[in-house]
This record gives C-alpha cells, structure tokens and sequence, in this order.
C-alpha cells in the first residue's frame, strides 16, 4: 500500500497568509514539476486529485498539501520517490518556472473555460471576487488582534520559564534517541503540520503517525517548546538524519513539530486547540516548568485571544462562501472532462518515469 501523508504549505496567521509554497521541493534535486495556472473553479483540486489517486495506485508514495482557504481542497501533491509535485501556482502562493521545461513547467488549465460565458458573467464575477478578498482582510485583522493578546501571555509566561531543566530534558533525549546515522549532515523539509481554516483548526497528527512509530510530547500552552525543538533539530540533522521541520503557522521561524522519519521518530507540541490526542511515548510537561505571576489575568488572555480568533473564523467561512459562489459561476462553463484527460496523460507521463 502507498504511503500517504497530509501537510499544509500555507497558513492563515494573525500576520496574514503564511508562505512555504518556495520550499515544496527542493528544485535542484527535483525531474518534473507541474505549476498549475488557472482561476477559480477551473478543474486545479480536480487535476491534483487525479493524480493522486493514480500514483496512489501505482503504490507511490504521495504527500497531498491541503488548502488552508479550504482543507477540503488541495495546493499541492508531492511524489517523493519520482522526484516530482504539482503545485497550484496562483495567488496568493504565486509560483513561476525557474528552469523551464527542463524541470519546472507551467500547466495552463485555464483553457478549459469556456471564455465567451465567461465574459457574460464578468459583473458577478467582479462582485463575488470582491466579497471574498474582503471577507480575508477582516479574518486578519480579528486575527491579528487575536495574536497581540496572545504575545502578552507568552511573554509573561517566558519570564519564570526554566529553560535551563528544559534543555537538560531535550539533551538525555538526544543521547537516548538520535545516534549517528554516518551519513552527510541530513536534510530539511518545512511543512505546516496544520492551519486554522473556516473549520476552525485543522491538524494532520495522521501524518506523524503515518512517518513515526514513536513519538515524545511536549504539553506547551505557552509557546516555549520552540527551543528545544530547535536543539532536536540542530542534533538531528548533525547527526546525518533527514528532518520533517513544521513550524508555527503564527512564526514561521519557530519550530512546533518534529518528524524524524528515517528513525521513526517524531516530537510534536500539545496545546489547547492543537492536541495530539494519543497517548505518546513520552510526554514532557513544559507547563508545570513555569510558575507566572497574575493566573487570572492569564485566563483571561486567553478567553479574550479565543474570542477573537472566533470572529476570524466566523470571517474565514465567509470568504469560504463567496469563494464557492465565485466557482459556482464557473463551472458550469469548465470542460471538466478535458481536464480529467490531461490528468490522465500527465499521470501516464509519471508512471512511465517509475519504471
């Protein structure tokens, strides 16, 4: 059976969208990778799929990315062992071709509109269009609020951390768990692990136990692991091993997850709304390393960061909505068959590179 995993590329964050679609594959190890061009409802989620299934079938591995906009949909299917992807290459994760056809290329589904129906619903198009980039700028703003709140508790929190029993922690398990594999140092793949969407939060912890059999948890409310897992990493990856490095959706430069598939071995952070919800192989209790002053006050923080991150999901189903009023328009005007007959060409294309 294909191995599956399911990661996200981008994420939204009280600092608007974040970005790892630069980092989907490493282009200068990469055969082919298909940047797909095409607007809304055109068929992109409807080719990546395709795709998917066939390579699953063929016992590939596939790693599927889900949009954060919708984590029904997919930006994104990487075939690791083909050394390929497919990547939605439209706003607001813009990908352009560095090494034209002889590695990246454009895949132009755009053609599969019909365009004089098109033009005739232009007005609704503008219309809907507006309506949902609108809906985006207020989940950012609710969101952005949300996370100023959120900065003042972590900050009070760090001053009575003791990071020093933690770094203790992290170094006997370095010693236990992380031998030398005698290889060169290993490398690094980013990936969101998960987003907040119009469903609220979406976390894939089915890809962690997918990867690793074995897994250490960090108990974190307060946004402290980020240290220990950067040791994790550093040692890891001195140590030759190959890294799932998935950071923070609200920091990007902050780790929150750990994956060390070549040891099987994972280190994944546990907060309210971000729960790994089994029962790991060890669970560090990074809560009870801190004793903050005003409890209360902290409490109340986080009613107020909740409050305010609902109202950005409350905004992020609206745009969800105009979006999918937006395609709506659409399809009925898109040759879906034609574009499920280019999936089935570009996934004969792949499997004749398996053999």
């Amino acid at each position: 059976m294909a191995q599956v995993t399911n990661f996200f590329a981008g994420a939204n964050s009280g600092d608007g969208f974040q970005n790892l679609f630069s980092e989907l594959v490493d282009i200068q190890n990469t055969y082919d990778f298909m940047v797909l061009k095409g607007g809304p409802g055109v068929g992109k989620n409807t080719f990546m799929r395709e795709i998917g299934r066939t390579m699953e079938q063929a016992g590939t591995a596939v790693e599927y990315l889900w949009c954060s906009g919708d984590p029904d949909s997919l930006d994104g299917v990487v075939l690791p062992e083909l050394r390929c992807a497919i990547a939605d290459g439209t706003s607001p994760h813009v990908l352009e071709p560095r090494y034209p056809a002889a590695v990246d290329r454009y895949v132009d589904l755009g053609r599969f509109y019909d365009l004089t129906a098109a033009k005739n619903s232009a007005e609704e198009v503008k219309a809907r269009t507006h309506d949902y980039k609108a809906a985006y700028v207020r989940a950012y703003h609710s969101l952005k609020a949300a996370r100023q709140v959120e900065l003042d508790a972590v900050a009070e929190v760090g001053k009575t951390f003791d990071g020093d029993k933690a770094a203790r922690r992290v170094e006997g398990i370095i010693a236990r768990e992380l031998r030398r594999s005698g290889g060169q140092a290993g490398k690094t793949t980013r990936r969101f692990l998960g987003s907040l969407t119009h469903k609220g939060y979406i976390w894939r912890f089915d890809s962690v136990d997918a990867l690793c059999s074995k897994v250490y948890e960090f108990a974190d409310s307060w946004e402290q692991a980020g240290p220990s897992l950067a040791r994790l990493h550093d040692a890891a990856e001195r140590r030759g091993w190959d890294t799932i490095a998935c950071p923070s959706p609200e920091d990007p430069n902050r780790l929150e997850h750990l994956l060390i598939p070549g040891l099987g071995l994972a280190f994944v952070t546990s907060r309210p709304g971000m729960d790994y919800g089994k029962r790991p192989f060890r669970r560090i209790r990074l809560d009870a390393m801190a004793e903050p002053e005003g409890k209360a006050r902290l409490r109340f923080q986080s009613r107020m960061a909740s409050l305010l991150r609902q109202e950005g999901v409350a905004a992020l189903k609206e745009a969800k909505a105009s979006h999918d009023a937006l395609e709506a328009i659409y399809n009925p005007y898109v040759d879906f068959d034609g574009v499920r007959a280019l999936a089935a060409l570009e996934a004969g294309r792949l499997l004749s590179w398996l053999g």
